[in-house]
């Protein structure tokens, strides 16, 4: 089947869609681009769709490379035979291929390769035959030989146990059969050996087991932790009725003598002293002579214990975590996008508090276009306590400055920087507001190459509180200067693959900046960086051309610049915009290919550009409605998805889509921890959703936490499905912890009574 088959059944589009979207991928196209552009060409999926779509298809490729590599090096074997290339083409993941191949991988020096080099192979293929009544010794004897080092039967036999061993553990349906038994009735186990203070943090986990195939992905990734910090060990379990499964399994593979016998000894209630004295007799019998389907189960016992338990354990570790770390990805993902998207405060100069003790708060002021006015430092905060040095201060550069908002970053000394500033705000004769600011990353970036270009005047210190100022005033410009692993909207991200984790949120990072679209002639590089088709060199090269022509009239500028071919222009120019362009278009996400189409679309209903600026569109969909879409679509030369996007811009050119989410919150009082109470309902926002709940930001330093099975009434898989970071909610409170700086919170009983 063709790939582009698989991914249309997978993704539910029609065949000519899937085809299209991987021709697309293929000519360079990136997904924002792809996303709004040419939905006609793919049925309109939208960005993480296409995303997902890329990522299966690179899958896809990968598998079927692998696929031509397995057959290539097993034919020069010699080893192909029809049954392997059908299994081989059968094959749909890389788990599959791998154990066909198992069998036929170079290893290193092995017991079992050792007795293979000594000729012994034929006779482990003969005893696995299992010819009733056969004389194992006898069956060895010729195969004694001591300049291989084989100097008796036994020494042949225990060799050829050797080579059966391995038989067992590499066997492709062996191993698929124990797999789905593991996974569906193993355990992991831990147990707590550290009694240091650091290691108490797994005290959860002191004497813990679980079945892994219900085993959450944060559980997981906080074993792994404590693994690696050897707080805690970790180990696969297996009751008797899982043991007796995967013997059975076994032995219906290899035995072909009678199971029963040998499965009973995993039967405790009828394990009687008889049987284990047996069982010890038989462990002290001579290899040549046990009967040979005793040798086998022996040979098949020490291949499971030996070599292919801890393969799949080592096997299934692996996919846990893999599982997990999609897992949290996800979330990251998930997080990211509200967190960049979080409405600008616009029009407003905006005082950063950059908390600290002994070194004091650094402050910053901007203004509405994010250019640095004032900048200092004051010491409110302990050892110093210079309280009314400070107020004196501040209050001076909150009037010099028109100081409208302060923001305060949630770091080290953030309660005492907000207690300090609502009393100040108290003292003012003018209204100020002030927001708690997630200062995640300000450090990375103010230690950064690229804000010691952008301030070089200052030290890290400043550039940081310039930083969280921005935050406030627009995150999105002010987030895509730092690694999006550091914004922090996550859990164990240093336990991640770094690079998927990167690759994914940078598809998030670069789907916001597109959706939203960039002032082209305000636009720092960084944030050029991360428009469709554009990269490092040619957002520098717009920034240059910029500065030289001092402001871009038109997006058909870009194809003077220097070093920006056609297609980047094609992938980057309707994610640019220009306020006050002589074409309005330009300043909508109507891509210029387009423009034609819609002076089509404006003849047609007799309009015109100034219908546009002045809003006078609000008919346009009902007219259109009453001509017919599909009639108006193809008049204009487009498709009707295409049409549609086009009629929404023009209705609101040069809008931006954030302004029509939740503010951000601004106040001018506090409550502390202590303040807290029982029962108190109070308004908070979404900062961070996790697996087993969200921390919600409730005007105390400390986040709450509202655990999953507090957030509604109905029942949930994932507090995802209710909450994204930025939701503005209703909580009660329903624990306190003043001791542990620990709030428990309540959606779903909140204003009940």
């Amino acid at each position: 089947m063709e790939f582009y088959q698989v991914l249309a059944e997978r993704y539910g589009l029609k065949p000519i869609h899937a085809q299209n979207l991987i021709s697309l991928l293929d000519e360079g196209c990136t997904i924002p681009f792809i996303a709004r552009y040419r939905k006609e060409m793919h049925g309109t999926c939208d960005d993480q769709t296409i995303r997902s779509f890329a990522d299966d298809l690179n899958y896809l490729r990968n598998l079927q490379k692998r696929k031509d590599e397995v057959t290539n090096l097993i034919t020069e074997q010699g080893n192909m035979t029809p049954e392997i290339q059908a299994s081989i083409d059968k094959a749909v993941t890389l788990t599959e291929i791998e154990d066909i191949y198992r069998p036929f991988r170079p290893k290193r020096k092995t017991r079992a390769s050792v007795a293979i080099a000594a000729g012994l192979q034929p006779l482990a293929d003969e005893i696995l035959k299992q010819v009733p009544n056969t004389n194992l010794a006898t069956m060895a004897a010729p195969y004694v030989n001591e300049e291989k080092g084989i100097n008796d039967t036994e020494s042949a036999l225990q060799g050829a146990s050797d080579i059966i061993a391995e038989i067992v553990a590499d066997h492709t349906n062996a191993r698929k059969a124990l797999r789905d038994i593991y996974w569906n009735r193993a355990k992991l186990a831990t147990t707590w050996v550290s009694e240091k203070d650091e290691a108490k943090t797994y005290e959860t986990y002191k004497d813990y087991s679980e079945t892994i195939k219900t085993m959450p992905s944060h559980r997981i990734l906080a074993i792994n932790r404590g693994e690696k910090e050897d707080a805690i060990k970790v180990a696969f379990k297996l009751d008797e009725t899982t043991q007796k499964q995967v013997f059975a399994a076994l032995y219906k593979e290899f035995l072909k003598g009678d199971a029963k016998q040998y499965l009973k000894e995993f039967d405790s209630t009828t394990e009687t002293q008889e049987k284990k004295t047996t069982k010890e007799k038989k462990a002290d019998i001579k290899l040549g002579d046990m009967e040979i389907h005793d040798f086998v189960v022996r040979a098949i016992k020490d291949g499971y214990e030996r070599l292919l338990a801890p393969s799949l354990e080592r096997e299934l570790r692996t996919t846990l975590t893999e599982n997990a770390s999609k897992q949290a990805i996800k979330m990251f993902e998930l997080n990211l996008k509200p967190l960049l998207m979080q409405p600008p405060l616009k029009n407003k100069t905006i005082m950063a508090v950059d908390p600290a003790y002994r070194t004091g708060c650094k402050i910053a002021v901007i203004d509405s276009k994010g250019m640095v006015l004032d900048t200092g430092v004051v010491y409110p905060t302990p050892p110093q306590n210079k309280t009314e040095e400070s107020i004196k201060i501040l209050t001076d550069m909150i009037y010099r400055n028109n100081v409208d908002t302060i923001s305060i970053g949630n770091g080290t000394a953030s309660k005492e920087a907000e207690i300090f500033v609502a009393n100040l705000i108290k003292t003012l004769n003018k209204p100020v507001q002030y927001a708690i600011v997630n200062e995640a990353g300000a450090s990375v970036y103010s230690a950064s190459k690229l804000g010691a270009e952008e301030f070089p005047q200052y030290d890290v210190s400043i550039r940081s509180a310039v930083s969280i100022a921005r935050r406030l005033q627009d995150p999105l410009a002010e987030l895509i200067k730092i690694d999006p692993k550091s914004i922090g909207v996550g859990q164990y991200q240093h336990d991640m693959p770094q690079k998927r984790l990167s690759e994914v949120l940078e598809g998030v990072v670069e789907n916001c900046v597109n959706e939203v679209g960039v002032d082209l002639n305000t636009a720092s590089v960084p944030l050029l960086t991360r428009v469709s088709g554009l990269n490092s060199n040619s957002a520098k090269e717009v920034a240059k051309y910029r500065d030289k022509i001092k402001s871009f009239k038109s997006r058909e500028q870009l194809l003077d610049v220097p070093k920006l071919g056609a297609k980047a222009y094609e992938q980057c120019a309707g994610f640019l915009r220009i306020p006050g362009a002589d074409n309005i278009l330009d300043n909508t996400a109507v891509h210029p290919e387009s423009y034609p189409a819609v002076n089509k679309l404006l003849a047609l209903f007799n309009l015109d550009a100034d219908a546009i600026k002045n809003g006078a569109l609000n008919n346009l969909p009902n007219a259109i409605q009453e001509k017919g879409e599909q009639s108006v679509a193809d008049y204009c030369g487009i498709g009707v998805p295409t049409l549609q996007d086009i009629v929404a811009e023009l209705q609101k050119p040069g809008r931006d889509i954030r302004d029509s989410l939740p503010k951000p919150v601004l106040r001018s009082d506090l409550l502390s921890l202590e303040d807290l109470q029982v029962g108190m309902d109070l308004d908070g926002t979404v900062r961070n959703v996790i697996d087993f709940g969200a921390f919600i930001d409730i005007g105390v330093h400390q986040d709450g936490l509202v655990h999953i099975s507090q957030i509604c009434d109905r029942y949930i898989k994932h507090p995802s499905e209710e909450l994204t970071v930025g939701d503005k909610v209703r909580v009660r409170v329903i624990g306190v912890d003043v001791e542990k700086k620990r709030i428990s919170l309540s959606i779903k009983q909140a204003d009940k009574d």
